[in-house]
């Protein structure tokens, strides 16, 4: 996911929008943007873990 967030990043800044803005707003952005998928990665993982330990309430009930 780090590595889709550089490679958006250096296509921005050779050939798109990005190429308009100074570099260290966009190293600013960018860092920014991978942030928050960093975020996001760690929540989905910390919710698969747990949807994937078993219950108590499961382990009494199958004996």
């Amino acid at each position: 996911m780090v590595l889709l967030v550089v490679v958006f990043l250096l296509m921005g800044i050779l050939v798109g929008a990005v190429a308009h803005l100074p570099v260290p707003v966009s190293l600013f952005a960018g860092t920014v943007i991978g942030g928050w998928l960093t975020a996001f990665l760690l929540r989905e993982r910390r919710t698969k873990r747990r949807e994937e330990e078993p219950r108590a309430a499961d382990h009494l009930r199958h004996g």
